[in-house]
């Protein structure tokens, strides 16, 4: 990812797709996500005490899967945008080691709140199983390349 480039609000039309972000699910992420965010539930990372509970292998835990949403809307708005809400996050089906999980998204609204560009992003999750996660809506701020006026909008 290059942070030096910058996205705009005057830029995005209602349509535009949010570049797919890739997160292969290995046992070592699987691990390293338990521990760094304090979910040791052995679901988490332990295949077959997660068996053993009904599902098919460990699985990424919610905030893991969070993480995967604002990593890629994180990447569409650049260092200047702004996360303001997400809404909809719901796990449908169990995200489990071994997959690719894909995280994918496009510009659902666009409008102004004053001088603020503001942006609603259809956000969802997918696996070779289907959509595992929402899809749902993030809504961000992005800068303005001008505010009226001339002077330079910020988020």
């Amino acid at each position: 990812m290059d942070w030096s480039k910058q996205r705009y609000w005057d830029d995005i039309e209602v349509g535009d797709e949010v570049p797919p972000v890739s997160f292969p699910l290995s046992i070592y992420r699987m691990v390293m996500a338990a521990g760094g965010n304090r979910d040791f539930n052995s679901i988490h990372h332990n295949s077959e005490y997660a068996r053993r509970t009904g599902a098919p292998d460990m699985y990424a835990n919610n905030t893991f899967l969070q993480g995967m949403w604002e990593r890629t809307v994180r990447e569409y708005i650049g260092l200047a945008g702004v996360i303001r809400k997400v809404a909809g996050f719901r796990m449908k089906i169990f995200n489990t080691v071994g997959e690719t999980v894909v995280a994918r998204g496009r510009v659902k609204r666009r409008w102004l709140e004053g001088t603020a560009g503001m942006l609603e992003l259809e956000i969802w999750c997918e696996t070779s199983k289907g959509v595992s996660v929402g899809p749902g809506t993030v809504t961000v701020t992005l800068p303005r390349r001008e505010a009226p006026g001339g002077a330079r909008a910020a988020c």
